[in-house]
């Protein structure tokens, strides 16, 4: 497993960066379109992140885990009792689209809550040709946790 801490926004290119560097061991971030994998893993990544930081409490943590042919991203927050919500009806450029991005550029997404944290995760299949792309050597060892419910 792979883990950032997030204390304020600005935590979040270290996140990008740091990010893509494990997947795909070059700490360089190309244009990537959204059809590749790892580009895809980042930016939902970084809209997770940002709804933790704007609506739920500390701590905050990003996590990565693999197994097989699937990575899952995990990121935690510390506001059990507010279940994620895909906004609606908001005007383009108001923000509230992170939840949507993520079940457009992942297989799955959902959440749930134990203890004092919630827990909202999207997983990615990876095919044998990206497993090499994402730097599998990174990834060794790392395994999913528990999934619930999707987010709807």
């Amino acid at each position: 497993m792979q883990r950032w801490e997030l204390d304020s926004v600005h935590a979040l290119a270290g996140l990008r960066s740091s990010l893509h560097e494990v997947i795909t061991g070059e700490a360089e971030m190309p244009a990537e379109d959204l059809t590749e994998t790892p580009a895809r893993i980042v930016l939902v990544a970084s809209e997770l992140a940002t709804n933790a930081l704007r609506h739920a409490t500390a701590p905050r943590t990003v996590r990565l885990f693999a197994r097989d042919h699937e990575l899952l991203l995990d990121v935690v927050d510390h506001d059990p009792a507010t279940p994620p919500v895909v906004s609606g009806g908001r005007p383009l450029g108001e923000g509230g689209f992170g939840l949507r991005l993520a079940q457009r550029l992942a297989s799955q997404v959902g959440w749930y809550s134990r203890g004092t944290a919630k827990h909202v995760w999207a997983s990615f299949p990876v095919t044998d040709h990206e497993t090499v792309a994402c730097g599998p050597r990174a990834l060794d060892g790392m395994r999913l946790g528990p999934r619930s419910q999707a987010v709807a």
